[in-house]
């Protein structure tokens, strides 16, 4: 059980794939980690020796802000976008779409659950 950056990756995994599994640590960096920590990529992470995974921590803990920092780094940002009354803080308020992209069709992952509009169908007879 390997533990980086206080997420425990899973040990089945290939370290190139596990490693992605921390918040804010793609693949370009999974591989730029382990070619700096001189790791195989396809190496499973169960297989790791103790030193191998030291210094995998060490580099992800020196030189890339992750997990909690992250998040609470793109939460702040938002909150300033929002605070400052910008065109993309107003976008984050209302959840819609921020960066441009179409509203009246592909916009429901910001939208939420599409909510018909009250009264447009004809009611159906009804039998007297």
């Amino acid at each position: 059980m390997t533990r980086i950056s206080g997420v425990t990756i899973p040990s089945e995994k290939q370290v190139h794939i596990a490693l992605t599994y921390v918040y804010g640590i793609g693949s370009k960096h999974s591989r730029d980690i382990l070619a700096a920590a001189k790791v195989e990529p396809t190496t499973r992470v169960k297989d790791l020796t103790e030193a191998e995974e030291q210094r995998i921590r060490e580099i992800v803990d020196k030189d890339y802000t992750t997990e909690g920092d992250l998040q609470r780094l793109v939460t702040n940002n938002i909150k300033r976008l929002k605070d400052t009354g910008s065109y993309r803080g107003l976008r984050h308020k209302a959840g819609l779409p921020v960066n441009g992209q179409r509203t009246r069709t592909n916009a429901r992952t910001r939208k939420g659950k599409a909510v018909a509009v009250g009264g447009t169908q004809k009611k159906a007879a009804s039998k007297t």
